[in-house]
């Protein structure tokens, strides 16, 4: 994919990553004005979808940072169109293990892939009817929309029924998939979701010898330590008081839709909730597990020493050798190692900071000594615990949600100042490279719906600086790259979001599929000029080895220094060593003011002309996504390049030496 070349002079020996000349056919400087033609810019190797050869695409060396492609497995491949409000899995459709096929596989390795987490597999409570394959029917008064929430798991040792062309065989399929994203040179990544449970929790698959959650409790007390729930003793659940605009199922009959449900005694609900009377805002289709947090919030289990956090997973595993721990604990090692023996490659953890960091020592240690490799990836909101999740609770990775995402939100809005990035990204110094950076997931507004930006367009400059700012991987979420809006009404929840509890059409996504192509032969000029702008940027995030490199910011200085540069500009530098072997000095500069061109010169400091050991003298600046080449000038140790930016456009320069 990347080629290197060495300019010398007497003083001075750069080396700088080049991207194909088939790149330089549009050029990121114009990304304000995407081109129409879906093929303008990509690299040989890609076809019109953005697909590769399979061999080649597993055998591509990755220099760059991991992107993870986040899918809600159960809409990928669906490309039923008919979208009725809480629709049936025959009115709406539902996309399957299967229809991840090679073509779609490789479309999305295109995008610079290293990672796929396949969103909702485990069997989560559903409404279709399975009961002919042993599956109980599950409760719609206990069920959020028709097809059910993710984070609802029913059973951990099996797979979602609905996405298996034989629901019998559904496990097989899944592993079938499994290895047809190894094949392509990415791995696999799936949902764990420690803090609770659906309400009626029964697993079909377990291995034997194991209990489900909650069978050997003693449910006559609130808590006792191996319990792995949480007791009303003596009352009843009773469903949530609905809102008035609201009816299960939207209103649609059901046998079991009667506003009632057996459980007694009650339990805790998902969010903590202890009330045998949820409300309807709890998170009531879930019960929480109880991991030795007594009921007063202190520790019933062996504590972490605070050393701990400096210390590798090997030490970790060692020091819960011997210890007795809760019941939980044990059984949600046993699933996690389930799945890595399966062939899963990581885990995508929900709401982790809803769990005690001891717990994750002793799981993410045991997932280590089985895979080192493996992929840990966390659900944390609260940044005063980021370094306790990471540190002590071994996580490799954390959302930047409250923190860059937030900011980088307002900005798109243009409700913020760039300089907020700045000092997320000096606050985060520490542990950046374990902040996985996003625009969109499942639980986040799309950026083109009018409740965010109302514009795709206005994600891309935010994208250029969001994948390239920071060392950690990124993560993109199916149909961003075509700018869906997530305009469907599906029945529970609302727009803005595509829905992740009913069957539903994703119309843009489903341009791309084309039928089932996955070629982008049905997207409009705008779409396939987006997903082009996506193929460029993540590519080239995958193979430029200076984004896993040092950082210096350009902003300050240049707030200060250039009347044209403000807060709705941001430049930053991203290198490695000057070395000939390895060393790569780039320049990244974005417009995020989606109406008016921005033109300055920029000022690159003596410091960072130190570091990038440039004398004085002129240099060529390379485009590294397409744009022309431009000059930087190095005078009494400061560095100024010129700069002018269409709406929305972004510059990705690599220097070279000019004799």
């Amino acid at each position: 994919m990347t080629t290197q070349a060495n300019i010398k002079s007497n003083t001075f020996r750069a080396r700088i990553h080049l991207l194909p000349a088939a790149f330089a056919a549009v050029s990121l400087v114009g990304c304000g004005q995407p081109p129409t033609e879906q093929t303008a810019a990509l690299p040989a190797a890609v076809t019109e979808s953005g697909t590769r050869p399979t061999a080649e695409s597993a055998a591509t060396e990755r220099q760059g940072k991991p992107v993870v492609y986040q899918v809600f497995t159960r809409l990928f491949g669906n490309t039923n169109t008919t979208n009725v409000p809480w629709g049936t899995i025959e009115q709406n459709g539902v996309g399957k293990f299967n229809d991840f096929t090679d073509e779609a596989l490789a479309g999305i390795k295109a995008l610079g892939t290293s990672h796929i987490w396949y969103t909702g597999v485990p069997h989560h409570a559903v409404i279709n009817d399975y009961t002919a394959y042993g599956i109980t029917l599950d409760d719609p008064d206990v069920v959020k929309g028709r097809a059910g929430s993710p984070y609802a798991v029913k059973d951990y040792y099996s797979v979602n029924p609905d996405l298996a062309v034989d629901p019998a065989n559904r496990l097989a399929e899944f592993k079938a998939l499994i290895d047809r994203t190894h094949r392509h040179g990415m791995k696999v990544l799936i949902d764990i979701v420690p803090n609770h449970v659906a309400r009626d929790y029964q697993s079909l698959a377990k291995p034997e010898g194991v209990s489900d959650f909650g069978a050997d409790d003693d449910n006559s007390v609130v808590y006792r330590r191996d319990n792995n729930f949480y007791y009303v003793p003596g009352k009843a659940f009773q469903v949530p008081s609905w809102p008035d605009n609201y009816q299960v199922l939207g209103g649609d009959p059901h046998p079991l839709a009667d506003g009632q449900f057996a459980e007694n005694p009650a339990k805790w609900t998902g969010n903590g909730a202890r009330a045998a009377q949820p409300a309807f805002d709890d998170w009531y289709e879930t019960v929480k597990i109880n991991y030795g947090v007594r009921p007063d919030g202190s520790y019933d289990f062996d504590r972490l020493p605070a050393d701990y956090a400096e210390k590798d997973w090997q030490a970790h595993y060692q020091f819960w050798q011997g210890k007795n721990v809760p019941d939980s604990w044990l059984k949600f090692r046993d699933i996690t190692l389930y799945w890595l023996d399966l062939g899963v490659d990581g885990f995508r953890y929900d709401m982790a900071e809803m769990v005690p960091v001891e717990f994750w020592s002793y799981l993410n240690s045991h997932i280590k000594q089985t895979n080192p490799d493996a992929f840990l990836l966390a659900e944390v909101y609260q940044p005063h615990l980021y370094r306790d999740y990471i540190k002590l609770g071994l996580m490799d990775y954390l959302y930047d949600k409250v923190e860059f995402y937030d900011s980088l939100k307002l900005v798109m809005q243009g409700k913020g100042p760039t300089s907020a990035l700045v000092a997320t990204q000096q606050r985060m110094a520490d542990i950046e490279q374990h902040m996985l950076h996003f625009l969109e997931n499942h639980d986040e507004q799309r950026i083109a719906s009018p409740q965010f930006a109302g514009d795709a367009r206005k994600g891309m400059p935010a994208m250029v600086v969001s994948a390239l700012i920071s060392s950690s991987p990124t993560m993109l979420y199916f149909g961003q790259d075509v700018g869906e809006p997530g305009a469907e009404d599906a029945g529970f929840g609302k727009p803005s979001r595509t829905s992740i509890f009913d069957y539903i059409g994703v119309p843009h996504h489903q341009r791309w599929m084309n039928g089932g192509k996955f070629d982008g032969g049905a997207l409009r000029a705008d779409e396939a000029a987006l997903r082009n702008f996506y193929l460029r940027l993540m590519q080239f995030s995958a193979s430029a080895p200076a984004l896993k490199g040092n950082y210096f910011e350009l902003h300050t200085a240049n707030l200060a220094n250039n009347t044209a540069y403000g807060e709705q500009q941001l430049a930053f530098a991203r290198y490695t060593a000057t070395s000939e072997a390895a060393g790569q000095q780039l320049l990244v500069v974005s417009n995020f003011n989606p109406e008016q061109r921005s033109e300055f010169e920029l000022i690159l400091p003596e410091a960072l002309m130190r570091q990038w050991q440039l004398v004085d003298g002129r240099y060529r600046l390379a485009g590294q996504l397409g744009e022309p080449a431009a000059e930087l000038q190095v005078t009494n140790g400061v560095g100024r390049v010129n700069i002018a930016l269409p709406p929305l456009g972004s510059v990705v320069y690599g220097v070279q030496y000019q004799e």
